[in-house]
């Protein structure tokens, strides 16, 4: 609390005309302890004797009444009297105390620091820690002032502090605070806390005088003379200035102060007028607000507001007249915020965490304009104010359909409705999801009814009941059999089965989502016994059968809220007491409307139709991942409780396949389902397994003309699934895969698993079934290779090695698609995998179709199907003489690369053609002539890409490539010396040079040094 050292200014005048010398003669002017006379104090503490009637009088009148109205209603009031009515006009609770100067009342909290953890740390703890180690001294009641001092010890990094405290109270509430230590923050401080203790704690050890202005009545002239000149000398460097002022001020007729009544006493409590409330420090409030407003969501400002409204909630609850005050100074910051402008400006929307704030501000005032003990002048000063901050531009709009937008919909309803009569068949403005979460407030007072119901009387701090406030007998309200927790339960579950449109917008939607789950949340953490377990059946019969109020009844709309979360609730809870109201009530639930397509015309009689509430209305559903996730959950939640009931299983199937939409979610039930019934501890499940399959084969459907990343990973985990389930599952998943599988997942995936030993192994199968198992995949490689040869072929080859008339046939199927279906690194493949199993004439073959789809320019030097090619005439040349002149004119029309070209010439030349011939008979013919073909053939070519390719790079070289130019002259110039007159040719081909690109004066300088 922002605690100043001034002390305010009194409220009220205080005078006694009727009170003579007479009068005030035999009153005492010592003062006595707070506690008063031993009858009503210490005896009574110890028999326990009835309270007096002076006491019960007095108590009544301190807390009601203000003591200027006692004044003016009685002449002359007893010394006594006014002794015990000051004596009860302190508070008498702690639990006040702790509220203004704590986060929360429990310490769980953080502090107003922000710091978190040590509870210790808090005003209200670290008051009490001084008051119990005796910190507090001089402690003096005059009137209604209270005042004393705190010390507080040294630390190892702070020295003793000794604080000056006082404290103004009226009607058992304390109206101001200071305190010397100079602390600002919005609760009391820790010296003003163990000030107040004290008094709450030992009020026999507290000194207590009547207000200062009934003692001075008891002085004569000659005493207040010396008590004026007393004081101003003790205090006279604060005071004399004052003291002077105010004398020249009396002596002057024509003074302001001569035309007063009475004068000010600041111990002499409450006018009629002053309003009865806890002292709170308005400035600090907001400071605070705006302090943490402009930290924009960081350094845990938005936990620090949320506190601020907890406290606010937290005064509601107590009826303290400063929640409404408190909450106004925070909407005033919250309005004056600087980022709603520029948010309006921009046409942005605010954060989700500032959002929910506003969220909760809102609901703040619901509970604050709704209260049922607050006066009509009250509520309509509150209508205004609202009314002033809704009118500002920056006033940020509830995100949904409330308020205004609820006529517009209605009356968008479709016509066939309205004539039938049922125009409130849905709720557009859902209880759930609301900005003022009236099922969630409606739920939490019942429950919090509940706990001060069967407590009697709340507990204070110290451990002592509390009993100035009696706990309403709320209980005649009840019927029989009825309890404030079953009426909270059937609330939520009333509330939570609402059928409801979805509302517009990303934070709506959220919020839709997260006041479900809060709610549920709430309803879990309570004890399900045979009373509630009845409710609940009760309300899931009535959600079955409600019609279209209800989210779980047989007409559903489009834009309804699924019921998905709701409904694995209700399933969880009533599965162990009515298993087929739970299915039903899951099965229900399963319905996600917005996906499906609905009939041209709303045929209402049928069973579970989709209608939509508002024609060509299709909102953007923000949350629909999340919501699907929790479809999927649902289903989950059924398959795992269904092990073992075939029929349940088959009825959950049907369900699951009807209703979701989402491949990976249906992905993710066959994953589970596998899962359950494959648990180690367990035998299979065969049931439970062969629903996880026909789920596996939906999403293979699913997927199976569309883009899905994890399409490899699903393909994958069928055939382990099939595989599980037995021989029959795989044979079947082969004899229909082309509604299952790609041809390239099929006999990469499907077939070569199948195929393996492992898979033999894990089925324990005898020597026919792998053979019909066999014949089955070569079957399906063969369809495969037929459909896409370009990519199922080499897997075709290869899965029907063992079978020679399979084998032959795939064969032909390569041939026949080579002319046009595959190109040309395909068929290369195809041939090097022929030649390393034993076919080179078909590895050959294949490489010379393969050459046919090539093309290799001059400057593609290092293009990959070089070594293909090398490889190809490699093969030719072992084979012999023959079918190295058969490739080399294919050779020659594809490739245009020099180098490459030169490369296989030297090849060539270098062994005698047919060196690994057939059978491995070795061919002892001579070395091949490059003046007679092929190789004739091959030289030309050879030296012509090279002509072609200088030319080529001449026409766009740089001087930094003049030296790699060089170089390429020089392997030209080795080829062209293969030929008999090949130095000739070369010479001719510089001089050709130097004369065409005699420009180029550097590069030819270089070309003559290097060939002359």
């Amino acid at each position: 609390m922002a605690e100043r050292v001034q002390q305010p200014p009194a409220k009220r005048l205080c005078c006694r005309p009727g009170y003579g010398a007479t009068c005030r003669q035999g009153q005492r002017a010592a003062g006595a302890l707070c506690g008063g006379s031993a009858a009503t104090q210490g005896e009574s503490s110890r028999t326990q004797s009835p309270e007096s009637l002076l006491d019960i009088a007095a108590r009544k009148v301190a807390e009601k009444w203000p003591f200027q109205r006692v004044e003016e209603r009685f002449e002359r009031i007893p010394e006594p009297v006014q002794r015990r009515i000051v004596y009860w006009s302190f508070p008498r609770s702690e639990r006040e105390i702790c509220m203004y100067s704590s986060f929360n009342t429990g310490g769980e909290e953080l502090g107003s620091s922000g710091e978190s953890g040590d509870e210790t740390r808090l005003p209200f703890r670290r008051g009490i820690a001084l008051l119990e180690s005796g910190c507090v001294d001089n402690v003096l009641q005059v009137g209604f002032h209270l005042s004393g001092t705190v010390r507080e010890p040294a630390t190892s990094s702070e020295p003793e502090l000794l604080s000056n405290v006082s404290v103004s109270f009226d009607r058992c509430k304390i109206t101001a605070v200071t305190c010397s230590c100079g602390n600002k923050d919005i609760f009391y401080c820790a010296h003003v806390v163990a000030l107040s203790l004290y008094r709450v704690r030992k009020p026999e050890q507290v000194r207590l005088r009547l207000p200062i202005s009934e003692t001075l009545f008891q002085m004569n002239r000659d005493q207040l003379q010396k008590f004026v000149q007393y004081l101003i000398t003790v205090h006279h460097t604060e005071v004399l200035p004052t003291a002077q002022k105010l004398a020249d001020e009396i002596l002057s007729q024509n003074s302001e102060i001569n035309q007063v009544h009475g004068a000010p006493d600041p111990t002499a409590g409450a006018s009629v007028d002053d309003e009865n409330c806890w002292h709170l420090d308005e400035e600090q409030v907001q400071e605070q607000v705006k302090l943490f407003l402009s930290q924009g969501g960081y350094h845990g400002s938005g936990k620090q507001l949320n506190l601020l409204f907890s406290k606010v909630r937290e005064m509601l609850k107590m009826r303290d007249s400063n929640g409404a005050r408190m909450l106004t100074l925070i909407t005033e910051q919250f309005m004056g915020d600087p980022r709603l402008a520029l948010w309006r400006q921009q046409g942005t929307a605010m954060t989700d965490k500032y959002r929910q704030l506003w969220d909760e501000l809102g609901a703040l005032w619901m509970c604050i304009v709704l209260n049922p003990h607050c006066k009509a002048e009250q509520k309509g000063f509150w209508l205004r104010q609202l009314r002033r901050w809704n009118g500002v531009d920056v006033c940020p709009l509830e995100d949904g359909n409330h308020g205004s937008e609820l006529t517009n919909l209605t009356n968008a309803l479709p016509q066939e409705l309205l004539h039938r009569g049922i125009t409130s068949v849905t709720n557009l403005e859902s209880w759930v999801g609301h900005p003022l979460d009236p099922i969630g407030t409606l739920f939490s007072t019942l429950m919090e009814t509940r706990g001060g119901s069967e407590e009697g009387a709340l507990l204070d701090f110290t451990g002592i009941q509390r009993t100035e406030h009696p706990v309403l007998p709320a209980q005649r309200f009840l019927e029989d059999g009825e309890s404030f927790v079953s009426l909270a339960v059937e609330t939520a579950l009333i509330g939570l089965g609402q059928q409801r449109v979805m509302p517009d917008g990303l934070y709506a939607q959220e919020k839709v989502c997260r006041n479900e789950e809060q709610l549920l949340a709430k309803l879990q953490e309570v004890e399900l016994d045979d009373t509630l377990v009845k409710i609940f059946r009760k309300q899931a019969v009535f959600l079955l059968e409600a019609g279209p109020y209800s989210g779980l009844g047989e007409i559903l709309y489009r834009e309804s809220v699924p019921m998905h979360t709701f409904a694995k609730y209700l399933f969880t809870s009533l599965l162990p007491h009515d298993a087929e109201l739970a299915y039903r009530i899951a099965l229900r639930a399963m319905r996600l409307p917005v996906l499906e397509s609905t009939a041209p015309s709303a045929d209402l009689s049928r069973p579970h139709h989709i209608v939509s509430v508002v024609p060509n209305r299709y909102p953007r559903w923000f949350t629909l991942s999340h919501i699907e996730t929790q479809q999927c959950e649902l289903a989950s939640t059924m398959l795992t409780a269904a092990k073992g009931d075939p029929r349940k299983l088959e009825t959950v199937l049907e369900s699951i396949q009807k209703n979701i939409h989402s491949s990976s979610h249906i992905f993710k039930l066959a994953q589970d389902a596998f899962k359950i019934a494959t648990l180690m501890d367990s035998l299979p499940d065969i049931t439970l397994l062969k629903v996880s399959l026909e789920l596996g084969l939906q999403v293979m459907r699913m997927t199976l003309s569309t883009l899905n990343w994890r399409r490899r990973e699903m393909v994958r985990w069928l055939v382990t699934c099939a595989t599980e389930v037995g021989v029959f599952a795989l044979d079947s998943i082969m004899q229909s895969w082309f509604t299952l599988f790609t041809p390239t997942e099929a006999t990469s995936v499907v077939a070569s698993t199948v195929m393996s030993n492992s898979t033999i192994v894990r089925l324990h199968l005898d020597c026919h079934q792998q053979e019909n198992l066999a014949n089955s995949a070569r079957t399906l490689a063969l369809q495969c290779a037929m459909k896409d040869p370009q990519n199922c072929a080499l897997s075709a080859l290869t899965l029907c090695e063992k079978d020679h008339i399979a084998f032959e046939t795939a064969y032909q199927i390569v041939l026949d698609a080579a002319a046009t279906g595959m190109n040309y690194t395909q068929l290369f493949t195809i041939a090097r995998y022929m030649e390393h199993r034993g076919y080179p004439m078909r590895a050959y073959k294949l490489a010379t179709l393969a050459m046919t789809h090539l093309n290799l320019s001059y400057n593609q030097d290092t293009h990959p199907a070089i070594n293909d090619v090398l490889w190809a005439c490699a093969l030719s040349h072992s084979l012999g003489k023959n079918e190295l002149a058969a490739v080399i004119p294919l050779v020659v029309k594809s490739v245009k690369c020099a180098t490459v070209l030169s490369d296989i010439l030297r090849r060539c030349t270098l062994t005698t053609p047919g060196m690994v011939a057939l059978h491995s008979r070795r061919n002892s013919g001579k070395l091949m002539s490059l003046e007679k073909a092929p190789l004739r053939q091959l030289l030309d070519a050879t030296i012509g890409a090279y002509i072609n390719t200088t030319h080529s790079r001449l026409t766009h070289i740089s001087p930094r490539h003049y030296s790699e130019f060089i170089e390429f002259l020089s392997k030209a110039r080795e080829t062209f010396l293969m030929a008999h007159d090949g130095h000739i040719q070369f010479t001719q081909f510089i001089d050709n040079l130097k004369q065409i690109y005699k420009g180029k004066k550097k590069l030819m300088m270089l070309v003559r040094e290097r060939f002359g």
